[in-house]
């Protein structure tokens, strides 16, 4: 695999922190016209402002909280190769999601995206869902070879007997157990830091990053803005603006209709499940083409999810998940393993608000929405995009470019991102020779070197903030100064994920707190 890096001696370019907020902010409250304003910090709204900036548009994205707060960090953290929608009949939206599996995980981010093995376990007699459920896997690898992504990043699937598929996971029922159906698909190491990353690299590029900065209203020539931390309000002025803000859009365009729908994970320990390396798919007891994830993850915690449940009333900033969710996926997944899941091994939960398009007409279950997304101009010249998955975040965010350039005449060039390596991309044998712990590799790309370098000049820096999270002091200085954390949440929460485990959270809160005040006032200073 070749591709070209992002420019040497970037890291400053694409640094995002307090001091550059305070220069941008003062930049577009003073009076800047940008081409393209952004609402909203998730990954489509990121994908959006690297979209514009590297066609050599001016940018500013606005977000209300942090990057990643809302839906971007409580996906499944899976990169979808498409086999879902083909089940559904939605071939189109299964080769789109196909081919932006393969672009993430061969040119624009191979450091953040992995491929996950999935075994689908075989109990009991049922000699026609063997072959149908083969079948579909099937599908799903045509999908992959119609979107040229090698079998080196994807293998093909096949079937595996009792005894190797206890192997890869240990934690089976073996009473019954006759095998497996392994395939493969696309996993992030973290949702969080793949919308960071699209912000850095937006950077880099020029965009102008700002969070903490809530738009009190919108219109097509700007919007008006208050800035969280001091209270200040002020306009910034646009030739185009692009509302993503995903299940709150309709709170900034009353015209766009959405009908949220609530997706629950449990987190679990991986060990003490029995699932260590290899996904599980489940199977819903009467439902057709409805399935429960077990899915491993780096740090040896299992996310246990997923649910597709309606939501009424005005989406809160914070999901919570409901007991009747824990109930249901610990009762699925503990129908294939060895030893039934209690409530005692639950360590957290998270859900995440999908922005599905209200389809007049369509059926009541939000599970059978159409995941595809719409870019819609609203009659005071917004431009909205709503719906879509993770997966298809470049896609969506090209359309919505498209859509403003060619309705406000902007001047610029076709996308490019298809071929704009993320901040700390680089092909896997690049990684495999830099000279850093695993897990910070794992996490942080190319740039894992820089954090592993201040843990050599300061002992204190390769410190854990807390014990079983593995996160260092480096890591949260490392947030503060180029990944735009300005607060102690921001790291506890996206920049790191300590704080899925409620327990883990409040160990590591004080240190938290106290590197990243020490880091603010360096950045300040």
């Amino acid at each position: 695999m070749t591709m070209t890096p992002f420019p040497a001696g970037s890291l400053r370019a694409t640094s995002l922190n307090a001091a550059r907020r305070a220069t941008d902010l003062e930049s577009v409250a003073g009076g800047e016209t940008v081409d393209v304003l952004v609402v909203g910090g998730g990954v489509t709204g990121a994908g959006i402002a690297l979209d514009a900036a590297s066609r050599g548009l001016s940018v500013c994205l606005l977000e209300a909280h942090d990057l990643a707060f809302g839906t971007s960090r409580w996906s499944s953290k899976l990169v979808h190769g498409g086999l879902r929608y083909l089940a559904h009949g939605e071939v189109g939206l299964a080769h789109e999601s196909a081919v932006e599996r393969g672009v993430l995980m061969t040119r624009t981010a191979p450091h953040l995206v992995r491929a996950l093995p999935q075994l689908v376990p075989l109990h009991g007699r049922n000699p026609r869902a063997e072959p149908l459920v083969m079948a579909g896997l099937r599908a799903g690898d045509l999908l992959r070879r119609l979107a040229r992504t090698p079998t080196r990043v994807l293998p093909p699937p096949r079937r595996v007997p009792a005894v190797e598929a206890l192997a890869l996971v240990p934690g089976l029922r073996r009473a019954g157990l006759r095998g497996g159906l392994l395939s493969f698909d696309g996993q992030l190491v973290d949702d969080a830091r793949l919308v960071v990353a699209l912000a850095r690299t937006a950077a880099g590029f020029g965009a102008k990053i700002l969070t903490r900065a809530r738009v009190l209203g919108l219109d097509g020539g700007g919007a008006e803005v208050r800035d969280e931390l001091t209270g200040e309000e002020f306009r910034v002025a646009a030739r185009a603006v692009v509302n993503a803000t995903g299940v709150w859009a309709g709170q900034l365009v009353p015209s766009v209709r959405l009908r949220p729908s609530r997706g629950s994970h449990l987190v679990l320990d991986g060990e003490a499940a029995g699932v260590t390396g290899t996904a599980l798919t489940v199977g819903v007891p009467g439902a057709v083409n409805r399935f429960v994830f077990l899915l491993p993850q780096p740090d040896g915690r299992v996310y246990l999810g997923l649910t597709d449940e309606p939501v009424d009333g005005p989406p809160p900033d914070l999901p919570t998940v409901p007991e009747s969710d824990v109930d249901f996926l610990l009762d699925v997944a503990s129908s294939v393993l060895d030893r039934p899941l209690r409530r005692a091994d639950v360590l957290g939960g998270f859900a995440g608000l999908r922005p599905l398009v209200d389809v007049p007409g369509a059926k009541s279950r939000s599970a059978d929405l159409s995941r595809r997304h719409a870019v819609v101009t609203a009659a005071n010249g917004v431009i909205t995009v709503v719906g879509g998955k993770l997966t298809t975040y470049r896609r969506m965010a090209a359309e919505a470019v498209d859509r403003a350039m060619a309705e406000r005449g902007l001047a610029g060039g076709p996308s490019r991102t298809v071929d704009v390596p993320l901040v700390g991309a680089a092909p896997p044998d690049r990684l495999a020779t830099l000279d850093a712990p695993a897990r910070l590799v794992i996490r942080y790309g190319a740039e894992a070197g820089r954090l592993a370098a201040l843990a050599e000049l300061d002992a204190a820096m390769a410190e854990p903030v807390a014990e079983r999270t593995g996160v260092t002091a480096a890591e949260v200085v490392w947030a503060v100064r180029h990944e735009g954390a300005l607060h102690a949440d921001d790291v506890l929460d996206r920049r790191t994920r300590i704080g899925l485990v409620p327990a883990e959270r409040e160990a590591a809160e004080p240190v938290v707190t106290e590197l990243v005040a020490r880091a603010l006032d360096g950045v300040s200073s």
